[in-house]
């Protein structure tokens, strides 16, 4: 496998090459690994993750899964990751399995750090399984991405249609909105970007969807939407005790969500 690591600011370049070594002994090859999200436009923000997505030849072994997650178990956490070093988010797909693409697709490993209790409990996800989200990571990972392992990832990846996206986002709200109260701030930015993503068809850093919902929004509502970005690009230390203004925001960007596309159903 060969890789190059990335130069993007903020991007700490020891702790991608930490992860692609991790991967490199992989007994299925590795296709191609990608530098995406905020890293890559926008700039990484305080509380970014460091989001890689990998495309391999075949299925992994569950012992190959256990392998990836307790390898990224120490580069990843709070108290075991150097100082300079973010969180990961790293999702691994089987190549035959989203090319051709087709809906729903399905992801064969994801490490994230609101995995982690379930991790270190031994409770690995039943992979591989469905992920309506892929249709959104794939279409940021073609639209904009370092290649750090491989071909550009258009070369790899096929291109999701729009209508995909918009069944993706649908089919995440419900399960999104149950986590309003834990991770306020993140499910309305996240919100944001489905309304944005599908009234323009653009997937763009969680910081331009908030300001570009903020202009549409009720004016009642503007300042709670800011203040979600303010403590996402670190110019606020957030707190979110009004719940009733959050559900409120909430509601009216699942709203305009809808009114963009009718055939919306949640």
């Amino acid at each position: 496998m060969t890789s190059t690591s990335s130069s993007r600011p903020g991007v700490p370049p020891d702790q991608v090459a930490a992860v692609l070594a991790l991967l490199a002994r992989l007994a299925a090859r590795v296709m191609g690994v990608y530098l995406y999200g905020s890293a890559v436009d926008g700039g990484l923000r305080p509380d970014s993750d460091l989001d890689l997505f990998g495309v391999v030849e075949r299925r992994l072994s569950a012992d190959e899964r256990r392998q990836i997650i307790e390898g990224l178990l120490p580069l990843s956490g709070r108290e075991t990751r150097r100082p300079s070093w973010r969180p990961i988010e790293l999702t691994l797909v089987v190549r035959s399995e989203v090319v051709p693409w087709r809906y729903p697709p399905r992801l064969d490993l994801q490490y994230g750090e609101w995995l982690r209790p379930a991790f270190l409990a031994g409770d690995l996800e039943p992979w591989p399984q469905e992920s309506p989200d892929l249709a959104v990571l794939v279409t940021m990972v073609i639209a904009r991405s370092d290649a750090l392992v491989g071909p550009p990832a258009g070369n790899l990846l096929a291109p999701v249609p729009h209508e995909d996206i918009l069944r993706a986002m649908a089919d995440e709200v419900e399960p999104l909105l149950g986590d309003l109260e834990s991770d306020a701030r993140n499910v309305l930015l996240t919100l944001a970007r489905m309304w944005m993503t599908a009234s323009t068809g653009a997937v763009r850093p969680k910081d331009v969807a908030a300001a570009w919902a903020a202009e549409r929004l009720p004016a009642k509502q503007r300042p709670t939407m800011l203040r979600a970005r303010a403590g996402y690009i670190g110019e606020v230390d957030d707190r979110w005790d009004d719940l009733v203004s959050v559900r409120s925001v909430a509601a009216d960007l699942v709203q305009g969500l809808r009114m963009e596309h009718p055939e919306y159903r949640h």
